[in-house]
């Protein structure tokens, strides 16, 4: 089931989506972006959509297969964009049929609208009241009148105010808005549209059907089996959380850190995820915690301060690094309220822990000064000058204070992973159509963690070719609804990705291979590239700043020196 919202006339129509059967998340959004939204066309204007859809298994049951995805043509980057987020809005969105909600048109009212989604349909509503706040106090309205069992997606003042780097926060199973759409701005969109969050109430709803229910259930078994033998997804992610991964990458040199300016932080054990996770049991917090139903990773959790009050939940490596080691911050407490400010008044906290690290180089605040850098975002969320300039990325706080080292692809920052010394990430943060974005190729699986198979990190060699098939594999993944960290044991255990054959096929009866499968993620990419070229984003863009290039990188004094002509190739196929 499709519905059409058109904001010019606050029409809602039912759509059958007969141009986008059988297909769900990623390569469904971008399907509909590049057919419907010209390359030309403004972000934050009338001719740009923004989509929510569901994946292939959303609403199954199926394990870890709790993902949406957010689509539209990015104000960040100016190409496609496709985010993706956990909660619980994807399971029930699932469960309700529901396949796509295209938003079009702009609102002729500057008041805030709902989209309520239930079993007895889609509305769209006014609620003026909801007009100013920020992302929790929003949530804490909308459950008033709604009850606590729905989930809901909302934008902060930031995409209110149409900031190039506003996030939609979603709600985890506690209720909480700590899942982030985060990447591109799809936060300014909704707020270009007028829709200041979407409710989804899936109460009275029956199974989601499937053609061989007993077919399906064999494959979640494999794949099952597979996340909780493999001994990332059962062990280190659900103990530690993702932020295992500071020590780790600060060991190998990898971990940015002062704005990219060496591979290793002297303060890495005090903000990863060992001491992390005694933080949390210390306090009263919750590791191994699943932030969508289904999810048996369990990798998020609920930090309490000192106080014992909970500050922030899903604690990612990435806003750990954006906020700690980049910035040369070492406190857990001042990161935690970073991630949560960012949180609360919806901002990516990758581009803006970037963006700030970006101030920091031009002298604007010195590195390591976390009260400093706290203060910025709260400046951000008043929309002061300053504010408006961290809230337009990285990019343009690179540009507004005269500073060389800016770390962005295509607009977008470059998130944890130095390039010059963990190469294969640097190849996907150079080609990916997203912008730089690790999940989009996630080549620290065999650079680092010597998941499906090893290849050195700071040779070029393989390189390109782990960085294509991860890109390709990652593309029909974010189609399934299912959370890529299912990576980690499908890589190593092959049944895993064979029981997500298996599930995809008894869910609408299809007879696909694996190749079938691998080939809609081959159409995805090429489908992105082609909106991306005609937005004028061209192979051109496909490289990395130049001082990754040109500066070697301590400890192991590296340069990123896989040839441009090599980048060149990695879409040939």
């Amino acid at each position: 089931m499709f519905y059409r919202i058109n904001m010019a006339d606050l029409s809602v129509k039912k759509d059958d989506g007969a141009p986008y059967q059988g297909l769900g998340g990623r390569a469904l959004s971008s399907r509909i972006i590049d057919t419907e939204v010209s390359p030309t066309d403004h972000a934050l204007g009338e001719g740009n959509k923004l989509v929510f859809v569901t994946g292939l298994l959303s609403g199954t049951g199926a394990p870890n297969a709790g993902r949406m995805s957010l689509g539209a043509k990015s104000p960040l980057t100016g190409g496609i964009k496709e985010s993706n987020v956990g909660g619980a809005m994807g399971h029930k969105l699932g469960r309700l049929g529901i396949r796509g909600i295209i938003v079009e048109g702009l609102p002729k009212k500057d008041i805030s609208y709902i989209i309520r989604v239930c079993s007895e349909g889609l509305f769209l509503e006014e609620m003026p009241e909801l007009k100013g706040l920020d992302i929790y106090d929003t949530v804490a309205k909308l459950q008033e009148k709604f009850g606590a069992k729905i989930a809901i997606g909302c934008i902060g003042t930031a995409g209110e105010r149409k900031m190039a780097t506003a996030c939609v926060g979603f709600t985890d199973m506690e209720g909480d808005p700590t899942r982030q759409a985060g990447r591109g701005g799809m936060g300014a969109v909704m707020g270009s549209k007028g829709i200041k969050a979407i409710i989804a109430d899936d109460s009275g709803t029956k199974m989601v059907p499937f053609v061989d229910e007993p077919a399906f259930r064999a494959g979640a078994k494999k794949l099952a089996n597979a996340l909780l033998t493999h001994p990332v997804t059962s062990q280190a992610l659900p103990a530690y959380g993702t932020d295992v991964l500071v020590n780790i990458l600060s060991e190998a040199g990898g971990l940015p850190t002062r704005n990219f300016s060496s591979g290793r932080f002297e303060g890495a054990n005090n903000i990863g995820g060992e001491t992390l996770a005694a933080t949390i049991h210390e306090r009263g917090g919750k590791t191994g915690h699943g932030c969508s139903p289904g999810c048996i990773i369990r990798c998020s959790q609920i930090y309490k301060d000192k106080k014992g009050e909970v500050l922030t939940g899903g604690f990612e490596y990435e806003s750990c690094w954006s906020f700690g080691a980049h910035l040369g911050v070492d406190n857990l407490d001042d990161i935690a309220l970073m991630n949560r400010l960012c949180d609360d008044y919806g901002v990516d906290s990758i581009d803006t822990g970037v963006a700030i690290g970006v101030a920091m180089e031009a002298g604007y605040i010195k590195f390591g000064d976390s009260q400093a850098a706290i203060d910025l975002i709260h400046e951000l969320g008043k929309a002061t000058p300053i504010g408006r300039i961290l809230g337009a990325g990285a990019e343009i706080t690179g540009k507004v204070f005269g500073v060389r080292r800016v770390p962005t692809v295509k607009g977008q920052a470059i998130p944890a992973y130095d390039p010059r010394a963990v190469k294969g990430v640097g190849v996907t943060y150079a080609t990916t159509t997203m912008g730089a974005d690790h999940t989009a190729g996630y080549s620290v699986t065999a650079n680092i963690l010597g998941v499906g198979g090893k290849v050195d990190p700071l040779k070029p060699e393989g390189q390109v070719e782990l960085s294509r098939n991860l890109q390709i594999a990652t593309a029909f993944i974010d189609s399934t609804g299912l959370c890529l960290f299912v990576a980690f044991a499908i890589l190593d255990i092959p049944e895993g990705l064979e029981g997500i054959v298996e599930m995809c096929n008894a869910r609408y009866g299809w007879d696909k291979t694996i190749g079938d499968y691998l080939e809609m993620g081959k159409q995805v990419l090429r489908e992105e590239r082609a909106f991306n070229a005609s937005a004028g984003i061209g192979g051109g863009a496909d490289d990395l700043p130049d001082f990754f290039r040109k500066e070697l990188l301590p400890p192991h004094n590296v340069a990123f020196d896989v040839p441009k002509a090599e980048l060149d190739t990695v879409f040939n196929f």
